[in-house]
This record gives structure tokens, sequence and C-alpha cells, in this order.
């Protein structure tokens, strides 16, 4: 990984920030990002220590609010002249319907609209720096998802574990429609399921179950920002590093398309 600058968000804590140690110690230049300032300093310096490397920076943006994404992405492009990997690894897990700054619920926006912006924001800078890959840390919680496009701001009535899977598929719809959208750029797109990993928002969500560590769930993301073996490769779900079944429903495509343009209204974006 020398000579690759990898960004990962969410990189504060539990497997983002394993993956980012990780991707340091195999040589990378690691941007973290966190939502609080001091929290992302911390964790930079601790992975400076581990790995001695200088080449650990950082960049601060709460998810929850839009235009905080769009100066995330203004810095990063600001200050680095490449982008290698882009690590979709922030989430969270709301218990209750929380409403954003920008009027959309809370779970949708960080897991799936923010990345959703941030990756459109920076598609200029990884392009640029292809080959180049973009990488969502998706749940298989997607495949229990109810896509009502009627109701995914969940108005209705609210279940956390159900905005959550929806939220998982919509990495795993992203994933797919980018990978058609970025042929022939030298860009490719992935999700995974990193497994049920000892974190907060495991706890947050699921309570005190059965876990592993946060070692072996940052796996996979390392295996798809740096293997050769998925270089080309686009489009896909993964599961331990395997190539896996996502749910069916990613392989419609007119959905995927339709997904990507309600995508494009909640996140601000001109219709492409």
């Amino acid at each position: 990984m020398k000579g690759r600058t990898v960004l990962v968000t969410g990189g504060t804590d539990g497997i983002g920030k394993q993956t980012a140690l990780t991707l340091a110690l195999m040589g990378a230049s690691v941007i973290i990002h966190g939502r609080d300032p001091a929290r992302t300093a911390i964790a930079a310096a601790e992975i400076r220590a581990k790995t001695n490397s200088g080449a650990i920076e950082t960049t601060v943006a709460d998810f929850s609010s839009l235009a905080q994404v769009r100066q995330c992405a203004a810095d990063i492009k600001l200050r680095f002249p490449e982008l290698h990997v882009l690590i979709h690894n922030a989430g969270v897990f709301m218990n209750e319907r929380v409403v954003t700054v920008d009027g959309l619920e809370a779970t949708l926006a960080i897991n799936h609209v923010a990345p959703f912006l941030l990756t459109h924001l920076l598609l200029d800078l990884l392009k640029k720096s292809a080959p180049a890959r973009v990488i969502s840390v998706s749940s298989i919680a997607h495949t229990r998802a109810k896509l009502d496009f009627g109701n995914l701001q969940w108005e209705k009535a609210f279940e956390g574990y159900g905005a959550y899977a929806l939220s998982k598929l919509a990495n795993v719809l992203f994933t797919v429609e980018l990978a058609r959208r970025l042929k022939g750029t030298g860009v490719t797109a992935n999700c995974l399921h990193p497994g049920v990993i000892a974190t907060k928002l495991l706890q947050t969500g699921f309570g005190n179950v059965k876990a592993s560590p946060v070692g072996r769930g940052a796996g996979t993301s390392v295996y798809l920002a740096s293997s050769p073996d998925v270089e080309g490769v686009t489009g896909k779900y993964f599961v331990h590093s395997q190539e896996a079944h996502a749910s069916p429903v990613a392989e419609d495509a007119i959905l995927c398309w339709t997904f990507w343009e309600t995508s494009e209204q909640l996140a601000g974006i001109a219709p492409s």
C-alpha cells in the first residue's frame, strides 16, 4: 500500500480505527475521519505511535449535516493531490427517530446519504488517482430490509432495526449503481458485511450478543482496499473476503437506478 492514500470514515473507533491502523502498517498514507476533533486527533496520534508513520492525517465532519460533508470533501481536495481508496465505514444505529438539520431521518442520512454525497464530491479526485477503489461497509442486515419509497424517512412508524437494515441495503444499491456508472474509469466500487463485531454500534442496536473482535471485522475492508485479487472487480458484495450473494433486490437494475435518483434528491445533487 506504499504510495496509496486512503480515507477511512468513522476511523476513530471500532472497525474503522482498526482498518486505518492495519492499512497504515501496510504502508498506506491514511486520512482518518471523525466527527469529534479531539477524538479524531487522539486516534491519529495512537496510530502514528503504533506505526511510526508520519503519513496519518485527519479530517473532521459530522455526517448528520450535509453542509459538513461538503466541507469535508473540500478539505480533502484542498489538502491531498491523490485519493486511491475511499472506505465508507462511519455508521449509526438509532433506537429513536431523529431528524437531522437537513430534515432527513438520521440513520439513512448518516449511513447512506452522507457517503453518497461524499463520493459524488470526491469522484473527480478518485478518477484522477485511478486505479482507485470505493468500499462501503454494509451489513447482512440489508437482506432483511423493506424498501418502501413512500416511507424512506420512517414518518409512518419508526423501527430502529428496520431503519438500519434499509440504510445497509442502500449501501448495496449504491455500490451496484456506482459500479455501473464508473465502468471504464479505473475506479471500482464494492461493499461488504464485516461480521458480527464487538463495536459500540452493535451494543446499541443488538445488546450483549456474541461477537468477534474488531481485528476480524476490519479484515474484509482491508482486503478490498489492498488486495490485487480484486483489482478490476466491481459492483460486488463480500463476506469474509469472499464474494457473496447480496439481496436479490440489488439485481433489479431499474430499482438501483431509481434509488440513485432518489438519493440525489436527498443529497441535494442535481440529477445526473
